[in-house]
């Protein structure tokens, strides 16, 4: 498989790690979009959201309580969106689920 997150996930490419465990992988984002931009993927592939079964959704669920302590770590107090992109027309571009989390600047919605 050709999946460039697969590939972070197991270190063949350098990221800048924010966390990781067996499950999971935070990274900052290479072209953020807000001041704190980062990644979060669970290490074994899943597509997208449309992939999410009672087989896989505890890895979800770990990702959200990953999301909620890096907040903590960082001091997201004020507020940060996750957002999660499902196949081309909501602009997923990377093939393996994964979830934007942006903070640190006042976020409008829609988004552009």
């Amino acid at each position: 498989m050709d999946c460039i997150f697969c590939k972070i996930a197991a270190g063949e490419i350098p990221s800048t790690k924010i966390f990781e465990d067996d499950q999971v992988l935070a990274f900052y984002d290479a072209a953020p979009q807000a001041p704190v931009h980062f990644l979060v993927i669970p290490k074994k592939h899943i597509g997208s959201a449309l992939e999410i079964d009672a087989n896989n959704s505890n890895q979800v669920a770990h990702i959200f309580e990953v999301i909620a302590s890096i907040a903590r770590q960082l001091d997201l107090d004020n507020g940060y969106r996750v957002v999660t992109n499902v196949g081309d027309d909501g602009g997923q571009t990377v093939g393996h689920l994964h979830f934007h989390v942006l903070a640190k600047r006042k976020l409008a919605w829609p988004p552009g």
